[in-house]
């Protein structure tokens, strides 16, 4: 059904809500291809090439190294897709340029929705991309309980035993979790998280910034629990076939004097190290 003037007054009136913040996972700094076929990324395999000593005059031992990959974009993967109608009578009775608005408004959708299954724990690497908390091979430890500094700690224990770069390193919790921790106080009733008076507007747990998002997901279940994710963005990979890609039709819909607006995206996301995701689960909610 066609957007008209009765169904969206709110595009006609002089005030026009601001958009969404873009992308936070492609904003956290990983590493983006851009192709329209199927990419293969190499990575080192297992350092096992096992240098010697070797003395004076003696022969140099030869080793093999081994390498690996990682698949991204497969032909089968699909795009994140929304077309919206909208009547040549709204258009013209708009007091802002209604086709800039509906496509800033259906990119910052597709934004959302993307950003909703790269912060997942869902995805099949198939179809539809695996979640940051999907893939084999990351690093996981069970808080059991509620969440507290230490266990972010041990989460950081872990990140430092992954050849991880300590600088690119994000937090990615849910706002419920940062809260908690915010409020977490001393014996004499002191926050233990302050502010840094030289940055605006910047959290950071431990030094390294944190990505406040609601699409971490919880667990499912009679009790769910909470996840805490401590990543090395830089060793993550996205493949993009298609940045969120606006396309004004203004003829399709002629019968029906309505234009319309398509965007299309196609991305897909894996990790190039697993190890440098950090899992904290089983965190009371």
């Amino acid at each position: 059904m066609a957007v008209s003037t009765a169904t969206a007054p709110e595009l006609t009136q002089e005030q026009v809500q601001p958009l969404e913040a873009a992308s936070q996972f492609l904003a956290a700094g990983p590493r983006i291809f851009d192709s329209a076929g199927p990419v293969r990324i190499p990575k080192m395999g297992a350092a096992i090439t096992d240098p010697g000593w070797t003395g004076e005059n003696e022969l140099i031992p030869e080793r093999d190294v081994t390498f690996d990959e990682v698949a991204l974009l497969p032909s089968t993967m699909k795009s994140v897709k929304v077309l919206t109608r909208y009547s040549n009578e709204l258009a013209r009775q708009s007091v802002i340029a209604l086709d800039a608005a509906l496509r800033a408004r259906l990119v910052s959708d597709v934004a959302a929705k993307l950003d909703t299954q790269f912060f997942s724990a869902s995805g099949d690497g198939t179809t539809t991309p695996k979640g940051l908390f999907a893939h084999t091979g990351i690093q996981t430890s069970a808080v059991g309980g509620a969440i507290t500094l230490d266990a972010l700690l041990d989460a950081w224990g872990l990140a430092l035993s992954a050849n991880v770069d300590m600088s690119r390193l994000r937090w990615v919790m849910q706002p419920r979790e940062f809260v908690k921790l915010r409020k977490v106080k001393d014996g004499q009733q002191r926050y233990q998280l302050q502010p840094d008076p030289t940055q605006d507007g910047v959290f950071r747990l431990f030094g390294a910034p944190v990505v406040v998002t609601a699409r971490v997901p919880d667990t499912t279940g009679a009790t769910p629990t909470a996840r805490i994710g401590l990543v090395d963005f830089s060793q993550v990979a996205v493949a993009r076939d298609l940045a969120p890609s606006v396309k004004i039709l203004d003829q399709t819909f002629g019968d029906y004097d309505q234009q319309a607006i398509r965007v299309v995206a196609r991305y897909d996301a894996a990790p190039l190290n697993a190890q440098a995701i950090v899992a904290l689960t089983g965190i009371t909610i």
